[in-house]
């Protein structure tokens, strides 16, 4: 049995609304306040679950609760996660001219600017943190015989990561499939790897987008990373790479590392939609010639993971703060040598994703 990852805003907010009913009636029956007592867990919708014949649950599967929506926004269909104060978080990585890893910079070194206007840094961290990380795998009929070395080189970065990560792992055809929710488990996570049917069209950009909505539904872990690999274009999403981009520049995003498997089925538009996914979220695309390099590609995104510098800092209070905010870091070295930053281009003010 799997879970799917059809998050449709209709479907959602019905059950969200039919649950809430259900919740208040039974406080009124049994004369208790609902927020009293242990915490529950509710059952995720029927939009986000798949049940087997038997109408089980899958085995080791951590369910998340479903979002509820805020019906005090204009729209309410619109699902947000409140915070007391709002930040901007950068995860940042930084490389010298020649492309290696710079990590012994100080919060000193580095400068913030959005739409051209210097920003102060509110807080900075250098330290490896635990990340939440969704892996998602393209499982089109074309993938069969690369999944082996894939989910290999895909173990291969699990065991290079923090051993406090949590790991959900997405395989995706036309459909996006949650085969196994967050863990530290390697053992689950291989057997996710192993979920394969290899049929069917490639909707990339619903998968995407899917999967940074679960991975917001994380609340422990503040970073986040998505690793998508796929060998083609996209070719059946509802959503539009632009929606796509969008949906993955909240002021709390996560970074987006690609890997796309070059050979017929991945077209220079299908590159570059890989390319400008990974670019806007301060990821990398990589587009290996040999599946031999994979695994290699693997272990550096997990280095740079755990080399990256967290930064955040506050939205001007003054001035409008609507639409598309431009952002751009720069960073010194030692005698002001040349340094490239790689972070998100921008952010949506006030937006997660939905």
């Amino acid at each position: 049995m799997r879970l799917t990852l059809s998050f449709l805003r209709s479907g959602i907010v019905t059950i969200a609304i039919a649950f809430i009913v259900c919740v208040s009636t039974f406080a009124q029956n049994s004369g208790q306040n609902p927020d009293a007592g242990p915490p529950r867990t509710p059952t995720p919708p029927p939009s986000v679950q798949k049940q087997d014949e038997a109408g089980q649950q899958p085995a080791g599967a951590n369910q998340q609760a479903p979002i509820m929506p805020d019906t005090s926004a204009n729209d309410p269909g619109r699902f947000v996660f409140k915070k007391q104060v709002q930040e901007v978080v950068l995860h940042a990585t930084v490389v010298d001219e020649a492309g290696h890893l710079v990590t012994g910079l100080d919060r000193s070194a580095f400068s913030v600017f959005v739409n051209g206007v210097p920003q102060s840094i509110t807080s900075f961290r250098r330290e490896d943190v635990p990340v939440a990380m969704g892996i998602v795998v393209d499982n089109s009929g074309s993938m069969r015989d690369k999944r082996d070395r894939v989910n290999q080189a895909v173990l291969n970065l699990i065991r290079a990561s923090n051993p406090q990560d949590e790991i959900f792992v997405v395989n995706f055809g036309q459909t996006p499939y949650l085969d196994q929710d967050f863990t530290s488990n390697v053992n689950l996570l291989q057997a996710a790897l192993h979920q394969v049917s290899t049929k069917g069209s490639t909707a990339l950009y619903d998968a995407v987008v899917a999967s940074a909505i679960h991975l917001q539904n994380n609340p422990r872990l503040t970073k986040k990373v998505l690793l998508v690999i796929t060998d083609g274009q996209d070719n059946m999403s509802r959503e539009t790479l632009q929606e796509a981009i969008r949906k993955l520049q909240p002021n709390k995003g996560e970074t987006l590392y690609a890997i796309g498997l070059t050979d017929e089925g991945l077209t220079r538009s299908g590159r570059d939609a890989l390319q400008n996914l990974a670019s806007s979220t301060g990821g990398v695309a990589f587009f290996p010639q040999d599946l031999e390099d994979v695994n290699t590609i693997t272990r550096a995104v997990a280095h740079d993971i755990r080399s990256q510098y967290t930064l955040a800092f506050k939205p001007p209070g003054n001035g409008p703060q609507n639409g598309y905010q431009a952002i751009r870091v720069e960073a010194k070295g030692t005698n002001h040598t040349r340094l490239v930053v790689r972070t998100r281009t921008g952010y949506y003010p006030g937006e997660t994703v939905r």
